[in-house]
């Protein structure tokens, strides 16, 4: 069984943030919990945020649903970092000119799955 959570429109590049979803690919939960507890990254705070949310979502469709779902045994199956909308600001430079800047964002989906 499957459970899924989806964070969208997050203020960090994508880039960035596969450095850290490269680290979970693939552990326990509490793996990957404890690795985003220690990490210095800006994006683990979020990141752990949202696999306790997937948690939370697979915890909640046990109760409902009847689905028998193991929650110790969750693993992180899949992690995708998808690249969002970009927003353009304009910084000032010297003699009046003006330089395009981007603010990425990203949008990352997990899927815990049973072991």
């Amino acid at each position: 069984m499957e459970v899924t959570a989806k964070l969208r429109n997050y203020r960090v590049s994508a880039r960035k943030a596969r450095l850290l979803a490269d680290e979970i690919r693939g552990k326990g939960v509490e793996d990957a919990l404890t690795i985003l507890d220690l990490s210095n990254k800006r994006f683990s705070k979020p990141l752990a945020k949202l696999v306790r949310s997937a948690l939370a979502n697979a915890e909640e469709k046990n109760e409902r649903d009847k689905a028998g779902i193991d929650v110790d045994n969750l693993v992180v199956e899949t992690i995708m970092v998808d690249q969002g909308a970009s927003m353009w600001r304009i910084r000032a430079r010297a003699q009046g000119r003006a330089a395009w800047i981007q603010r990425r964002t990203s949008h990352v989906s997990i899927v815990l799955a049973e072991n």
